[in-house]
């Protein structure tokens, strides 16, 4: 390994260790300075060295690299929990809860959250200002309430979307983090919305 390699390796590791999930690619790339292009050559790298590995669920090869270790570590106590089909980031589209996967967690972290935790496949681009892009999971802590400044998946007329939360005199405004796209307001008497959960950490594939 190169110098540089090690340092991302030990980031890498420190990371899981805290959060309980491997950091994002804009993660490392922020951390070092990197481009995101740079950070994603590097963690191929790495692979190829056998450093990192691409997790598997029973149902398929995930794209995402973790630790050696921590793949055992997941298989011997790691807690699973569900994928439930997908969410859009932008438009809102229909929120199918079938359990389409799992993916493992550290118990001690799932515990912290005080609150059932699923995960939801994002499909769009109007989250990308929060770094959240088409193709990540959302970890999301199921409530039924959230405050300003929250990022949160609601369902609105059947649909599921994930946006800012924030309110606006007696309206809810679902804001987009996208120069493009506009908010979506709810109105009080609105009776088809509510508030999925707070979005608490996002996985992304490689």
């Amino acid at each position: 390994m190169t110098p540089r390699q090690r340092e991302i390796l030990e980031f890498v590791r420190t990371f899981s260790a805290k959060h309980g999930v491997p950091p994002a690619v804009r993660e490392i790339a922020e951390r070092f300075g990197f481009t995101a292009r740079a950070a994603f050559d590097h963690l191929r790298a790495l692979e190829r060295k056998g450093m990192l590995e691409r997790r598997v669920t029973a149902k398929r090869a995930s794209r995402t690299l973790v630790l050696p270790a921590a793949r055992s570590r997941q298989r011997a106590g790691a807690e699973e929990i569900p994928v439930l089909g997908r969410i859009a980031a932008g438009a809102p589209i229909l929120a199918v809860e079938n359990r389409e996967d799992s993916i493992p967690l550290r118990p001690d972290w799932l515990r912290a959250q005080g609150a059932e935790v699923f995960a939801l496949r994002v499909r769009g681009e109007s989250m990308v200002g929060a770094h959240i892009v088409d193709g990540d999971l959302v970890l999301v802590r199921r409530q039924e309430a959230a405050t300003s400044g929250d990022i949160v998946a609601a369902l609105l007329d059947g649909e599921a979307t994930v946006k800012r939360f924030a309110r606006h005199g007696g309206a809810v405004v679902l804001k987009p983090e996208h120069p493009t796209m506009k908010p979506i307001t709810v109105e009080p008497e609105q009776s088809d919305f509510r508030v999925l959960g707070k979005v608490i950490g996002v996985l992304r594939n490689l």
